[in-house]
């Protein structure tokens, strides 16, 4: 996928210290890092290394302690909670290890959830989260549990939850984490098919053979960038 050579993010010079029993914890130091609109990006390194706590600063769930982040070209440091929240809402797509489904809703009711924070139109809704749903292939199992799906199937439901919503970005922390190998690779296949129809998406892993399904990784170390790879042949 080419990317439009649009800045979606850039970081610069951040730095995330955290004060614990009077202990301070670097956990990033002085990342400089620009992503373009329609770029596959991975985060990979070691555990401890930052890679999360980098991925919840892109995502607006947490604030630098110095530096600057730009998101389309505005800057975020000035923006009040509900602002960030309504960015993170509308702009930003959550994939996480975990899957993060409610249990006692429905699968559809799962990836219409914040569609229904936004205030967006019933009809709407429906067209998005059946839209959604057909994408990931699980449109035939829209009116089940969580608990009646496999691990590999609520995965691709949390993507299509992070879908729905038309994000400018999805941001994928260790979305293979919790899967056996056949189920990784299915839904490694299926970030990839997204990201070839358009979406810019931003991966945090540690495993190197999913890395290579990116176009571009960072690598991270001890909370600071130590080189940067451009795959040649991105898998597939």
């Amino acid at each position: 996928m080419t990317t439009e050579n649009t800045s979606l993010i850039k970081l610069e010079g951040v730095t995330k210290v955290f004060l614990t029993d009077e202990v301070e914890t670097h956990a990033l130091s002085g990342i400089h890092m620009e992503i373009f609109k329609g770029e596959f990006v991975s985060i990979a390194g070691p555990s401890g290394c930052g890679k999360s706590t980098l991925l919840s600063i892109l995502g607006l769930l947490d604030t630098p302690t110095d530096g600057t982040y730009y998101l389309n070209s505005r800057p975020v440091h000035g923006l009040t909670l509900p602002e960030r929240a309504r960015i993170r809402n509308r702009e930003i797509g959550f994939i996480f290890q975990s899957f993060n489904l409610i249990g006692d809703l429905t699968v559809y009711e799962n990836v219409e959830l914040p569609l229904t924070y936004r205030g967006m139109p019933a009809a709407e809704r429906k067209t998005r989260v059946t839209e959604a749903l057909e994408k990931v292939g699980m449109g035939h199992r829209a009116k089940h549990l969580p608990s009646q799906l496999s691990g590999g199937q609520q995965q691709r439901v949390a993507v299509a939850r992070a879908l729905a919503g038309s994000p400018a970005v999805l941001l994928a922390d260790e979305p293979t984490g919790n899967l056996d190998s056949k189920n990784g690779d299915a839904v490694m296949e299926l970030l990839h098919n997204l990201h070839k129809t358009g979406s810019t998406i931003v991966m945090v892993t540690h495993d190197a053979r999913f890395a290579r399904h990116s176009e571009r990784t960072i690598h991270v170390f001890d909370g600071r960038v130590v080189e940067e790879q451009v795959e040649s042949d991105p898998t597939h």
